[in-house]
């Protein structure tokens, strides 16, 4: 069984690399590796927002919410995963009238701000995105683990290398090619592990009930679902590369709005099936781990389909991180002469360290909040850069603002700075909705404020 478990995955990735391969273009020039200019349909951005997103947390947290908070907290989840690519969706069009050769969300911050919050946005960025990835390659390892008794490491490796090979050679173009197959073998293979995942689900005893969570807590959950996964991925430089690489406005519009409307039904349907296995009675595991706790229920073959299912979330999500890593260090450095040959070390170097930390099988939950809480705190400063009376000095002030308001709530609550420190650091990694709420208020609220007291000349 390793062995034929070994080949199917296998298979499947050399798919993705042959499919991102002949894509690429052999006289492509840097601008074309990192934006695919305006070359787009709505159909394929919609695809790509939809594969680009979905990553193998779609299988721990939906599920995971669903059983324990129940429907309101999963809506949270659902709404804070699409609504990114709906607020790029809007304001990408202004953003690329703005800046009609931009690259990235560092140079849109640049044109708006200055180098200086360049740099700031830069580092949140990659910080996030680095995360992002570590994160992904470690579930895969934890999935591996679970489903099958192939080396753990060996998937690890395996889908970072082919990932590597096809993004370091085609770019962005190839990341689009390949997510495009990608969306629709999700979607099959989600029906088909869903489906029997549910056919085999025990019948729901008469007793069956939601799960008994105050309203006002599942509320606090949702809130803090859709404050921190929206402001984290809007600095997902991944979706910005795919705001220039729309054909034109109204196809960057109808691709974000398709790949939201997926984004939140797969989601809900995902974290369901979680509120399902609750309901159920099955035995979630510990910790709990719902989707997986469904799979116990069902045929052994489910585990091969399971398993090629998080290989190609993984490989969706991991291939776009790297090009835009790779691309937020070459378009955000300011030096438009850099060689595509430089771009393409860039996104082999940033794999090293990547790959390092997802083999140790570690927990990046709690700096994966620290990323998120960071972004809450600057993210509606940045996209105020469009506002005609915004400054450099009002998004600084709106940012350092908004990081002290993450500490406040627990300041105030302990009367010690350095608990509300420890409190905004996520000490137990559970995300609360205190200081993403004091940092999305306390820093739109000093950034208005001082943009309109100091408009920008």
């Amino acid at each position: 069984m390793p062995y034929l478990t070994s080949a199917v995955l296998g298979a499947a990735l050399l798919c993705f690399t042959v499919l991102g391969l002949r894509a690429r273009r052999a006289d492509g020039l840097l601008d074309d590796y990192v934006t695919a200019r305006n070359s787009q349909s709505a159909s394929t951005l919609g695809l790509s927002f939809l594969a680009s997103g979905m990553g193998a947390w779609i299988l721990f947290a939906p599920p995971e919410i669903g059983a324990f908070v129940g429907p309101l907290g999963l809506a949270g989840y659902a709404i804070g995963s699409a609504l990114p690519f709906i607020v790029l969706g809007a304001f990408g069009p202004a953003i690329r009238r703005r800046l009609p050769e931009g690259r990235s969300i560092g140079e849109y911050a640049e044109a708006c701000f200055g180098a200086g919050i360049r740099r700031w946005v830069s580092l949140v960025s990659i910080l996030y995105m680095g995360c992002f990835l570590a994160a992904e390659l470690t579930a895969i390892g934890a999935i591996t683990g679970l489903l099958s008794d192939v080396p753990v490491d060996l998937v690890i490796v395996g889908v970072a290398v082919t990932t590597l090979l096809y993004t370091a050679l085609g770019g962005l173009r190839a990341s689009l090619a390949t997510d495009r197959w990608q969306a629709w073998l999700l979607l099959a293979l989600l029906l088909v592990v869903g489906g029997v995942a549910l056919v085999r689900l025990p019948e729901l005893p008469a007793e069956a009930a939601l799960p008994s969570v105050p309203a006002g807590d599942a509320l606090s959950v949702a809130l803090t679902l859709v404050i921190a996964v929206t402001a984290a991925n809007l600095f997902h430089q991944g979706y910005w590369q795919r705001v220039w690489a729309a054909r034109d406005e109204r196809a960057l519009g109808r691709g974000a709005w398709l790949g939201g409307a997926v984004t939140v039904l797969v989601v809900a349907v995902v974290g369901g099936l979680g509120m399902l296995a609750s309901m159920a009675g099955v035995p979630l595991g510990e910790p709990p781990i719902p989707f997986f706790a469904l799979l116990s229920e069902a045929p052994s073959w489910l585990a091969v389909p399971a398993l090629v299912l998080a290989v190609t979330l993984v490989a969706s999500s991991v291939d776009t991180l790297q090009n835009g890593i790779a691309s937020l260090a070459v378009a955000g450095s300011g030096r438009r002469g850099l060689s595509l040959r430089a771009a393409r070390l860039v996104t082999v170097a940033i794999m090293v360290p990547v790959v390092v930390i997802a083999l140790q099988g570690l927990s990046v939950l709690r700096l994966f909040l620290i990323a998120d809480l960071l972004c809450a705190a600057i993210v509606v400063p940045v996209l105020l850069g469009l506002w005609a009376r915004m400054s450099a000095a009002a998004a600084l002030a709106g940012g350092i603002a908004g990081m002290l308001g993450a500490v406040l709530p627990g300041w105030v609550a302990t009367g010690s700075p350095w608990a509300g420190l420890l409190a905004a650091s996520f000490p137990d990694g559970v995300p609360t909705l205190a200081p993403f709420l004091g940092a999305l208020l306390a820093s739109s609220a000093v950034a208005l404020l001082v943009a309109w007291r100091r408009p920008a000349v």
